[in-house]
């Protein structure tokens, strides 16, 4: 069973690199992907596709899938095995990473969190065992003009990431990363545990914490990563389970919020995720899911406090008024209910964001991070 949605989509991508994106489309939202349901991804995509907002993925490469023709730019390769472009991909995790982001939902495909959003593509895996040049590939973004990069991988900490990833963030960029998994260490990933970066856990199709998700004092938000439908490599689709893919979808979303409140800091941005994220645990942040599950509805339309010194960024931004609350443990975007208010983290954030130059945006983010060590 499908819900046909019907939205003009104006994307503002590169005419030298696509096709370019028929407006107006058909969204088709293919009620397998159980995701598509659980964020309303249908009052979603009236408020925000993402366009003009493009999204660095360093990551195995993005293949040209048809469910991403117009979205997908000329990426760089940074490894042997690639095309130049970044769009070749033979193992298959970019392209799933991407279809979760910006698939159009062609009949039988899916629809991605930001189907007008555009992809810049880096290939760091290719088909030998060398270490993701990962540091690299986020200075070539940072110089490229992404406005959200999406790590949803893990590497072994270095200074020339940390480096990296401090100039992407003084740049205004907004960085996601995949916690990791249990599976592989109990511990959060990195670059994950990086405190400038938004730290990502996964959630199950009942909107609790997924087994293999690991908990600590650096994960910042959950979103779906059990049983996905996403893009494959030959053209197919496919179901993948982790946070990496829930990565992507929090990627999707900070795309969305930078497309309907333009203008706004990349702190703003992540400040309105995380404020306007489903509280599922013990009220305030808490190691599960930190400051709870993704609600993309609210994150577009709901009154969030601006961080002190920063813009408004009510929903007179968007041109939508009024909030969507949610209660604690309630399903993302459905309204009713009391905002969470958590004071002393939103009234923390507000104190340390006044000085806006580069240097302190890491104290900000590690400020933050530290504040949720104490209940």
């Amino acid at each position: 069973m499908k819900l046909l949605v019907t939205i003009a989509i104006t994307a503002l991508l590169a005419p030298s690199h696509t096709t370019g994106i028929a407006e107006p489309q058909t969204l088709e939202f293919n009620k397998d992907a159980w995701f598509a349901d659980y964020l309303r991804l249908d009052q979603v995509h009236e408020l925000s596709l993402g366009s003009g907002v493009s999204i660095g993925i360093p990551d195995s490469g993005v293949h040209p899938h048809p469910d991403l023709a117009g979205n997908v730019i000329d990426g760089r390769d940074m490894v042997q095995g690639g095309d130049g472009r970044g769009q070749l991909d033979q193992t298959g995790h970019g392209t799933h990473m991407a279809g979760l982001i910006v698939g159009h939902g062609k009949p039988g495909g899916i629809t991605g969190i930001a189907p007008a959003a555009q992809i810049i593509p880096v290939k760091i895996i290719g088909t030998t065992e060398e270490t993701p040049p990962l540091a690299v590939a986020i200075d070539w973004l940072t110089h490229k003009g992404a406005q959200v990069i999406n790590v949803s991988l893990s590497v072994s900490p270095s200074a020339d990431l940390n480096k990296s990833i401090k100039t992407a963030i003084a740049a205004d960029i907004v960085i996601t990363a995949s916690a990791g998994s249990t599976s592989k260490d109990s511990r959060i990933a990195f670059p994950a545990s990086i405190p400038e970066v938004l730290a990502v856990g996964a959630v199950d199709q009942t909107g609790r914490p997924a087994t293999f998700s690991p908990q600590g004092p650096s994960i910042d938000l959950c979103a779906p990563g059990v049983d996905l439908r996403t893009t494959g490599t030959t053209d197919d689709y496919v179901n993948v389970d982790g946070t990496s893919p829930a990565t992507a979808i929090v990627s999707g979303a900070a795309a969305l919020v930078r497309a309907r409140f333009p203008g706004i800091s990349g702190r703003e941005v992540v400040h309105r995720l995380t404020a306007t994220a489903t509280d599922i645990g013990a009220p305030g942040w808490d190691e599960q899911c930190g400051y709870g599950v993704l609600n993309i509805v609210k994150a577009l339309t709901a009154d969030v406090p601006p961080l002190e010194g920063g813009p408004g960024v009510g929903t007179s931004a968007g041109g939508t008024s009024g909030g969507v609350g949610v209660t604690s443990g309630s399903q993302p975007g459905s309204s009713g209910g009391q905002d969470r208010g958590d004071g002393r983290n939103i009234g923390l954030l507000g104190g340390i964001a006044a000085i806006l130059t580069g240097g302190v945006v890491a104290g900000f983010f590690a400020a933050r991070r530290r504040s949720r060590k104490r209940p």
